[in-house]
């Protein structure tokens, strides 16, 4: 499948488990990074502890035309893709 995993959770958080093949952008960093985001392969599926934090990027990044969604928690996301 082909989509941007991003994890806006801490550098610290992301280090204790995290999606394979995921990007740690942390929350505090996302709008100072947007455009390398916007320029990501598409869609992207923002992740985070429990779908708090990756909703405020998601929201954000819709705003701007992103094809993006919030994908909740990390590990949520890391069963569907496995699934």
């Amino acid at each position: 499948m082909d989509m941007t995993i991003i994890d806006v959770r801490t550098v610290g958080e992301f280090m204790g488990g995290n999606v394979a093949g995921s990007v740690n952008i942390p929350l505090d960093e996302v709008v100072a990074r947007e455009e390398e985001i916007m320029a990501m392969s598409q869609p992207v599926v923002f992740c985070c502890a429990s779908g708090n934090r990756s909703g405020q990027a998601a929201g954000y990044f819709k705003s701007k035309g992103l094809d993006c969604e919030n994908g909740g928690g990390w590990m949520e996301v890391n069963q569907r893709l496995n699934a």
